[in-house]
């Protein structure tokens, strides 16, 4: 990899079109101190001083894009309810489009409750729906889609799947097709349920474990040799171009038909993990977009990954900060 200018590089995010599908959801923190025991049960009292909401899932994906200034449009299914409210409310003051945030009365909008008391998560509830979307919902979601891609012709399309049900199989093999047509990048963050429906996508981002999983392993192999037989036994099921895996805290591999190795990760001090792999795949997905480079992808997005796990709580990435750590990690 030659010199880069990364201050042309970041520049060339701004105007790109991105679109991002799949499970939105609202990350609820609830943040309080503990100075007792509840009399009723052994449990602490939070006295809550805080709340605050934020944008998860695949919608902190596209809290990403935006923070690096493309222009990102996020489709998804949403339930009509109060969280809609909030969750739309919070997109709106981050600058994001959601007029593809389509509502159905027959789902509800994810909740995720985090309450935090001294910097530690005490306890976590979920309200969701993870049913399959219905074949009208299905439908209203591909036309949505299909109609953008016509219109709009982004640069890259990124599907990012956490088992709520939004990525069905026909909404990921229809728009796959759909941007295979029209010459449109895809990336994939997947998850365990659709993992191999994503065939004939560009990158393909899962984390060790998902690939473990997936593909039954019982070795804790994490070499260059043992991760080569990985992207191969993936890309017999999956014929994609490139596997791009996080590795956790030992960095992340990439593969494609020209070259393939690890990049170990940047030491941190690590506060939180949540969040991580969706700064990596809206990182990876941009700089893939803009230069093709696949071994710049990795770097960057493993240096991005690392930022925001020194942050507590689902966070996007700070722009200047990462074209400085690029600068200085990567510089020439």
């Amino acid at each position: 990899m030659g010199a880069v200018d990364f201050d042309n590089l970041f520049s060339s995010f701004t105007g790109l079109k991105v679109a991002v599908i799949g499970d939105v959801m609202l990350d609820t923190y609830w943040w309080g101190r503990v100075d007792r025991i509840s009399p009723e049960a052994p449990v602490p009292v939070v006295a809550i001083t805080k709340k605050d909401y934020r944008l998860g899932g695949a919608a902190n994906v596209a809290l990403n894009i935006k923070a690096l200034n493309a222009d990102v449009t996020m489709f998804s299914v949403i339930g009509d309810d109060d969280d809609a409210k909030l969750l739309t409310k919070r997109f709106d003051e981050e600058g994001i489009v959601t007029s593809q945030l389509l509502k159905s009365s027959r789902r509800i909008t994810t909740n995720k409750s985090r309450i935090i008391s001294r910097n530690q998560q005490m306890m976590r509830l979920d309200a969701e729906i993870t049913t399959d979307l219905d074949e009208d919902d299905e439908a209203r979601l591909i036309d949505a889609v299909k109609i953008y891609i016509e219109s709009e012709r982004p640069a890259v399309i990124i599907f990012e799947d956490y088992n709520k049900g939004v990525l069905t199989e026909r909404v990921i093999k229809t728009v796959i097709n759909l941007a295979r047509q029209h010459n449109i990048i895809t990336t994939v963050d997947p998850k365990r349920k659709n993992f191999f429906s994503y065939q004939g996508v560009s990158i393909f981002k899962p984390n060790l474990k998902e690939v473990r999983d997936a593909l039954n392993l019982l070795t804790d192999d994490i070499d260059a040799s043992s991760l080569q037989q990985i992207h191969h036994r993936l890309a017999e099921q999956l014929s994609h171009k490139t596997s791009f895996v996080t590795l956790s805290e030992k960095g992340v591999f990439y593969h494609d038909d020209e070259m393939s190795g690890i990049v170990p990760s940047h030491v941190r001090n690590i506060s939180d993990v949540s969040g991580a792999g969706d700064t990596v795949i809206a990182v990876a997905s941009l700089v893939y977009a803009v230069t093709k480079d696949v071994l710049l992808m990795a770097e960057m997005a493993n240096i991005a990954g690392g930022l925001v796990c020194e942050e507590v709580g689902t966070v996007a990435i700070n722009k200047e900060r990462l074209l400085e750590e690029c600068k200085m990690l990567l510089g020439a």
